[in-house]
C-alpha cells in the first residue's frame, strides 16, 4: 500500500487552476474519503469510481482509501474529477505505474460501465494545463477535438477506463489511443442565411449598422413595429470580421463553461449573436448561480451582438446591471463561496417602440398613449444606460415607393463586411503597440490626447457640450464614431463632416 499522486484541473470561472490529487490506500476500516473542499457532485465521485474500476475487471482495494485534492482551499465542483481520482486509486493500489501517472492531466467524468463521459470546460482546462509547460492531458473521446484547439499539449483521447489503464501499463512505447481526425485543431465556417440586402427602406439604419460593425460601437433603435429593427440586428454579424485565433479561444472557452458549444464546431470562429428574452433575469443575463457560477448572456456575447429586443420590456434593474460590463470590459459575479470573473466585451444593440400600443402618428394611426405614458415606457431606459449608448437611429415606416426606390441601393453583407474590414485594419494600424483593436475601446485619457481631432473638427461637439446638449461622456463616444467614420472614408484623422455625423448619430433619437 502506497500514495499515489496525479493531477486534473479545477474551473473557477473560465481560468483553470491546476489541482493535484493524491491517494493514499492504508490500513483502517475499508472506505473511501473526499477531502479538499469537493461540492456534492464530487462528493459522489466515490460511487461512481468504484462502479467504474469494479465493472472494468480491476480490483477494488479492501482498505481504507483517502483521496485528497490540493489546494484544500480551493473550491471544487464538478464530475471531471471522477478519471483523476480512479487513475491515482489504481496508481497507489498498485495496478498501475506510479510515476506514468504522475505528470499527465487527467479530465472526464466516469459511467458506472467504465465508460468517460464528456464534460464541460475542457477547452479552459487545456489552456490552465498549458500553462504548465509541456502537458499531456487524457480527455474524453467527445471532447478531443475541443482539447486539440490549444498548441503544444498532447492530447490523449480515451473512451473508457479500461483502454486508459492497459496504455498506462504498457508504457512509452506503446501506440497512443488517439484519433487522426483530432490531430489538427478544427475551425468552423460559417454560411450566413441572412443577408443585408434583405433590409429595405432603411438606409440610415443600415449605414448606422455599418460604422458599428466597424468601430464596435452600441447602437439603439427607435421605432415603430415593423420598421426592420429586429431584421438588422439580426445582420449586424454577418458584417464582422472572423475573429482572430485568441478571441476564438476565449469564446470558445466562455461557451465550452457554459455547456452550449456545439459538438460538430469546436472552434467558435464568428462573433456570437446572443438575443435574451425579456424575460429573463438579472443572473441570466450578467451570470450567477447558486452553488456553480455560469457564464451569463453577457459573456456568452464576448466579442460579438448581444441584442434586447422591446428593451423597456426588461426589468429596470436586469438594463443598469449592463452598465458595468458597458465599460470594464468584464463582469465580476460574487457569490459566498468567492468571486468569478468573466469577460464581457460586446456590442449592445437595442431596440424600442416609440410607446407601449406602438402606434405611428406619422402615418395616421391614432396613439392611445398620453404623454406620460410615452415618457414612463421610454424612461425604463435609465439615462446612465444610454449615455453608454454610441449610436442612437430612429427608424421609421416606409412607404410603397420609397421601399421600390430604396431596393436598387441596397448591398449584400459581404460587399458591406469588405469595407468594415478595411475600415478596421486602418483602426489597427493606427493602433499598433496598443491593447486595443477597435475604436470603441479607447480610454477617454488616451482619445484626448494622443487621438484627439483638430480644434476645427471638435467645434460642433465643443458648442454642444457647452450647452449641455452633450455630457462629457458622450463627448467621448461621438469622437469615438468620428475616428470609425474617417477610417470609413479612408482618411487620416476626422474632420469637421465626420464629427458632424458623429454627433448626429449619437443624437439621433432626440433630434
Amino acid at each position: 500500500m502506497a500514495v499515489a499522486r496525479t493531477r486534473s484541473v479545477a474551473l473557477v470561472g473560465v481560468t483553470g487552476r491546476s489541482v493535484e490529487v493524491e491517494a493514499d490506500v492504508g490500513n483502517g476500516l475499508a472506505g473511501i474519503h473526499l477531502i479538499g473542499l469537493p461540492d456534492t457532485a464530487l462528493s459522489e465521485a466515490r460511487d461512481r469510481v468504484r462502479s467504474a474500476v469494479v465493472n472494468s475487471t480491476y480490483p477494488w482495494p479492501d482498505a481504507r482509501i483517502i483521496v485528497s485534492l490540493f489546494p484544500a482551499s480551493l473550491p471544487k465542483r464538478g464530475s471531471q474529477f471522477d478519471l483523476a481520482i480512479a487513475v491515482a486509486i489504481l496508481g497507489a493500489a498498485g495496478v498501475v505505474p506510479a510515476e506514468r501517472i504522475a505528470e499527465p492531466f487527467f479530465l472526464g467524468e466516469l459511467g458506472l460501465d467504465g465508460r468517460i463521459r464528456p464534460v464541460r470546460g475542457v477547452l479552459p482546462s487545456v489552456l490552465g494545463a498549458a500553462k504548465h509547460g509541456d502537458a499531456t492531458v487524457i480527455v474524453p473521446s467527445a471532447n478531443s477535438a475541443e482539447a486539440a484547439l490549444v498548441p503544444d499539449v498532447k492530447v490523449i483521447p480515451v473512451a473508457s477506463l479500461r483502454q486508459l489503464v492497459e496504455w498506462l501499463r504498457k508504457g512509452e512505447e506503446a501506440p497512443e489511443p488517439q484519433a487522426e481526425e483530432c490531430l489538427e485543431p478544427p475551425t468552423t465556417t460559417t454560411d450566413p442565411a441572412v443577408d443585408l440586402a434583405d433590409v429595405v427602406g432603411q438606409p440610415v439604419a443600415r449605414r448606422a449598422l455599418e460604422v458599428c460593425a466597424a468601430g464596435g460601437h452600441n447602437l439603439w433603435m427607435l421605432g415603430p413595429p415593423g420598421t426592420g429593427k429586429t431584421m438588422l440586428a439580426e445582420r449586424l454579424p454577418t458584417l464582422l470580421p472572423d475573429l482572430e485565433l485568441d478571441h476564438a479561444l476565449e469564446v470558445t472557452a466562455i461557451h465550452s463553461v457554459a455547456g452550449v458549444l456545439p459538438s460538430n464546431a469546436p472552434m467558435m470562429s464568428r462573433p456570437p449573436f446572443v438575443s435574451p428574452h425579456h424575460t429573463a433575469t438579472a443572473a441570466a443575463i450578467i451570470g450567477g448561480g447558486s452553488t456553480i457560477v455560469r457564464p451569463g448572456a453577457v459573456s456568452l456575447a464576448h466579442r460579438g451582438v448581444l441584442f434586447m429586443d422591446e428593451a423597456p420590456e426588461f426589468p429596470r434593474h436586469v438594463l443598469d446591471a449592463l452598465r458595468q460590463p458597458l465599460e470594464s470590459g468584464r463582469v465580476t459575479v460574487s457569490r459566498s463561496a468567492g468571486s468569478v470573473t468573466f469577460p464581457a466585451r460586446f456590442m449592445l444593440v437595442l431596440a424600442a417602440n416609440p410607446c407601449p400600443c406602438a402606434q405611428a402618428e406619422d402615418q395616421g394611426e391614432n396613439c392611445r398613449c398620453s404623454p406620460t405614458v410615452r415618457r414612463r415606457y421610454l424612461g425604463r431606459l435609465s439615462g446612465p444606460l444610454l449615455d453608454r449608448v454610441d449610436m442612437k437611429v430612429t427608424v421609421v415606416r416606409a412607404s410603397r415607393r420609397e421601399l421600390m426606390a430604396d431596393r436598387q441601393f441596397t448591398e449584400s453583407s459581404a460587399t458591406v463586411a469588405q469595407r468594415v474590414l478595411a475600415a478596421r485594419d486602418r483602426a489597427v494600424k493606427r493602433l499598433a503597440g496598443t491593447p486595443w483593436r477597435t475604436n470603441a475601446e479607447v480610454p477617454s485619457s488616451v482619445l484626448h490626447s494622443e487621438y484627439r481631432p483638430s480644434p476645427e473638427a471638435m467645434k460642433p461637439m465643443t458648442s454642444c457640450l457647452d450647452s449641455g446638449t452633450l455630457t462629457a461622456r458622450g463627448l467621448d463616444r461621438a469622437v469615438r464614431v468620428s475616428w470609425t467614420l474617417a477610417d470609413l472614408a479612408d482618411k487620416e484623422r476626422p474632420e469637421e463632416e465626420e464629427t458632424t455625423a458623429a454627433l448626429h448619430f449619437w443624437l439621433g433619437v432626440m433630434s
